[in-house]
């Protein structure tokens, strides 16, 4: 049981706000000619990144797993590598983190903060200021992704839906579709936002316009053979990357399941009622975000306490899965899968049908 890490990360999210000004007064006082120019709107910003480095911090401690955290810091030195702040930024904001830490929480609770804190420094240093594409050249599908991903950064979402159709009509299977054109363009496109390359406009646009040619595409999901499985498929509340859990959906769909499909921010009695009413043999949970890890747990217990029978097997993927290789068992799921392709064979094998 991690129950140090579950208290200190639960004391620093309680004390977020007194931590964040802590460390951005540090911050400013350390760096000021640095903040000058931004005046209050920098200082507003500089709170809310405070809050998410110590956020951050709160979840990887839960977790018992430092891996989230230092990923998280990586992510952030690309993000500011991208706006142009010097790299001495990320470094002085973790020491004063860490006194602002030292400061506010007993001593056995900034031990361990420390610990982690250390090594993101550490790691800080070793780690990229940019990343490379996620389209790769010589990749099955890499022209097809290429053109898609032009037409949408271009805010063409016409002529991206019916490229798409097309590439379907002609014989390219849906599934190759959301593995090799889809995923690394929706990848690509969170890159290029990070690195300052593009909007946050632009970003959300370009997942609206893949989430309705996904619904254009349905005539070619649905199967026709069923299993007979149920799945349910939500993500946590507050998650606004949803693609990837209409992926497992789909997939699962063109498996022959009978999936319904919740989007995210479903209260969570209305996600047990829906267990209950289709008689639901998974439950499949997403997180993008480590910082919904904890809303993943809390799902996985309030789902474990009710009355549903049979008890219900519980699916969970995303990002900090991915990062964290037995974050899927501390969260209380039965599996875990990378993607929707391994989803579809993670959930037969939680059904215990090796069709």
């Amino acid at each position: 049981m991690n129950i140090i890490g579950k208290q200190t990360g639960q004391m620093i999210i309680d004390k977020l706000d007194v931590l964040s000004q802590i460390a951005v007064d540090r911050q400013y006082a350390l760096q000021s000619e640095l903040w000058k120019p931004f005046k209050q709107v920098g200082v507003s910003k500089s709170l809310r990144d405070a809050g998410y480095h110590f956020s951050y911090l709160a979840e990887s401690l839960a977790a018992n797993d430092p891996s989230l955290f230092l990923d998280y810091i990586t992510w952030v030195k690309v993000l500011f590598t991208g706006l142009k702040l010097p790299s001495e930024a990320l470094t002085v904001a973790l020491q004063c983190s860490n006194q602002a830490l030292i400061e506010t929480l007993p001593p056995d609770m900034t031990a361990l903060t420390q610990s982690y804190i250390d090594a993101a420094l550490q790691h800080l240093s070793k780690s990229p200021g940019g990343l490379e594409s996620f389209i790769l050249a010589g990749s099955p599908m890499y022209e097809l992704a290429t053109h898609y991903l032009n037409l949408l950064l271009r805010g063409d979402r016409h002529l991206a839906g019916q490229l798409i159709l097309d590439a379907v009509n002609h014989g390219i299977g849906v599934r190759e579709i959301y593995l090799q054109v889809f995923q690394p363009c929706q990848q690509e496109v969170g890159r290029l936002w990070q690195m300052n390359q593009i909007s946050v406009a632009q970003e959300h646009f370009c997942s609206i316009v893949t989430q309705t040619i996904m619904s254009q595409l349905m005539p070619f999901i649905i199967s026709k053979v069923k299993t007979g499985h149920r799945l349910v498929a939500t993500s946590v509340g507050g998650e606004l990357h949803e693609i990837g859990m209409r992926m497992v959906a789909d997939f699962l769909e063109m498996d022959g399941w009978y999936t319904y499909y919740l989007g995210a921010s479903t209260p969570t009695e209305s996600i047990v009622r829906t267990l209950q009413e289709h008689k639901a043999d998974i439950l499949a949970i997403s997180a993008t975000l480590t910082l919904h890890v904890s809303k993943v747990a809390e799902l996985i217990d309030k789902v474990h306490s009710s009355s549903i029978y049979p008890p219900v097997k519980i699916l969970v993927g995303g990002y900090p899965f991915n990062i964290a290789s037995d974050l899927w068992q501390q969260v209380g799921a039965d599996g875990y899968a990378r993607d929707a392709a391994d989803a579809v064979s993670v959930a037969r094998r939680l059904v215990q049908d090796p069709a």
